[in-house]
Protein backbone atom coordinates (compact mmCIF):
# COMPACT_ATOMS: atom_id res chain seq x y z
CA UNK A 1 0.00 0.00 0.00
CA UNK A 2 1.58 3.34 -1.22
CA UNK A 3 0.86 6.64 0.98
CA UNK A 4 -0.99 9.15 0.02
CA UNK A 5 1.17 12.66 -0.31
CA UNK A 6 0.77 14.37 1.65
CA UNK A 7 -0.11 12.62 4.46
CA UNK A 8 -3.79 13.55 5.93
CA UNK A 9 -3.51 14.96 9.34
CA UNK A 10 -5.27 12.12 11.13
CA UNK A 11 -3.17 9.67 9.17
CA UNK A 12 -0.17 11.26 10.33
CA UNK A 13 -1.33 11.42 13.83
CA UNK A 14 -1.66 7.71 13.74
CA UNK A 15 1.47 6.71 12.80
CA UNK A 16 2.86 9.27 15.54
CA UNK A 17 1.03 7.33 17.64
CA UNK A 18 2.44 3.97 16.59
CA UNK A 19 5.72 5.30 17.01
CA UNK A 20 5.26 6.56 20.51
CA UNK A 21 4.01 3.24 21.20
CA UNK A 22 6.96 1.22 20.52
CA UNK A 23 9.41 4.15 20.92
CA UNK A 24 10.09 3.14 24.66
CA UNK A 25 13.13 1.28 25.42
CA UNK A 26 11.27 -1.21 28.25
CA UNK A 27 8.74 -2.14 25.30
CA UNK A 28 11.25 -2.44 23.25
CA UNK A 29 12.76 -5.10 25.21
CA UNK A 30 9.64 -6.95 25.69
CA UNK A 31 8.90 -7.36 21.83
CA UNK A 32 12.28 -8.76 21.73
CA UNK A 33 11.50 -10.80 24.26
CA UNK A 34 8.70 -12.40 22.78
CA UNK A 35 10.32 -13.06 19.22
CA UNK A 36 10.99 -16.57 21.19
CA UNK A 37 7.73 -17.17 22.21
CA UNK A 38 4.80 -16.49 24.44
CA UNK A 39 5.47 -15.08 28.25
CA UNK A 40 3.71 -15.08 31.37
CA UNK A 41 4.61 -10.91 32.79
CA UNK A 42 6.80 -12.92 35.36
CA UNK A 43 8.54 -14.61 32.66
CA UNK A 44 8.73 -11.33 31.23
CA UNK A 45 10.17 -9.72 33.97
CA UNK A 46 12.89 -11.74 34.79
CA UNK A 47 14.02 -11.63 31.31
CA UNK A 48 14.27 -8.34 31.03
CA UNK A 49 14.44 -6.94 34.76
CA UNK A 50 12.45 -4.61 36.50
CA UNK A 51 9.58 -4.37 38.41
CA UNK A 52 6.07 -6.71 37.53
CA UNK A 53 4.04 -3.62 37.88
CA UNK A 54 6.68 -1.29 35.55
CA UNK A 55 6.40 -4.36 32.93
CA UNK A 56 2.67 -4.90 33.32
CA UNK A 57 2.36 -1.37 32.35
CA UNK A 58 4.18 -1.54 29.56
CA UNK A 59 2.36 -4.99 28.52
CA UNK A 60 -0.71 -3.02 28.72
CA UNK A 61 -0.11 -0.19 26.25
CA UNK A 62 1.55 -2.51 23.66
CA UNK A 63 -1.53 -4.40 24.02
CA UNK A 64 -4.39 -1.36 23.96
CA UNK A 65 -2.28 -0.44 20.45
CA UNK A 66 -2.98 -4.37 19.47
CA UNK A 67 0.59 -5.28 19.18
CA UNK A 68 0.43 -7.80 21.76
CA UNK A 69 -2.33 -10.45 22.23
CA UNK A 70 -2.78 -11.80 25.52
CA UNK A 71 -4.64 -15.16 26.41
CA UNK A 72 -5.32 -16.11 30.19
CA UNK A 73 -3.48 -19.77 31.19
CA UNK A 74 -4.71 -21.05 34.25
CA UNK A 75 -3.98 -18.38 36.81
CA UNK A 76 -1.30 -16.20 34.56
CA UNK A 77 -1.95 -14.35 31.50
CA UNK A 78 0.28 -15.51 28.22
CA UNK A 79 1.39 -12.00 26.12
CA UNK A 80 2.60 -13.12 22.20
CA UNK A 81 3.24 -10.89 19.72
CA UNK A 82 -0.23 -10.04 17.58
CA UNK A 83 1.35 -7.57 14.64
CA UNK A 84 4.43 -8.98 13.80
CA UNK A 85 4.91 -6.28 11.31
CA UNK A 86 6.59 -4.37 14.13
CA UNK A 87 9.70 -6.58 13.44
CA UNK A 88 10.01 -5.33 9.78
CA UNK A 89 10.09 -1.92 11.24
CA UNK A 90 12.46 -3.06 13.89
CA UNK A 91 14.75 -4.50 11.17
CA UNK A 92 14.79 -1.04 9.10
CA UNK A 93 15.86 0.92 11.87
CA UNK A 94 18.31 -1.44 12.84
CA UNK A 95 19.63 -1.48 9.50
CA UNK A 96 19.90 2.20 9.48
CA UNK A 97 21.58 2.77 12.70
CA UNK A 98 23.97 -0.29 11.42
CA UNK A 99 24.66 1.98 7.92
CA UNK A 100 25.29 5.13 10.61
CA UNK A 101 27.75 3.31 12.62
CA UNK A 102 29.62 1.80 9.49
CA UNK A 103 30.00 5.55 8.11
CA UNK A 104 30.76 6.83 11.74
CA UNK A 105 33.88 4.17 11.92
CA UNK A 106 35.22 5.20 8.44
CA UNK A 107 35.16 8.56 9.34
CA UNK A 108 36.95 8.14 12.67
CA UNK A 109 39.71 5.83 10.93
CA UNK A 110 40.15 8.82 8.55
CA UNK A 111 40.58 10.78 11.03
CA UNK A 112 42.79 8.94 12.78
CA UNK A 113 45.35 8.21 10.21
CA UNK A 114 44.99 12.13 9.10
CA UNK A 115 46.10 12.91 12.56
CA UNK A 116 49.01 10.59 13.20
Amino acid sequence: MELPSPLPESLAELIAQRFRVIGDQTRIRLLDRLREGSATVGELTAAIGGSQQNVSKHLGVLHQAGIVSRAKEGTSVRYAIADASVYALCEQVCGGLRDQVSELDALLAGGERHAA
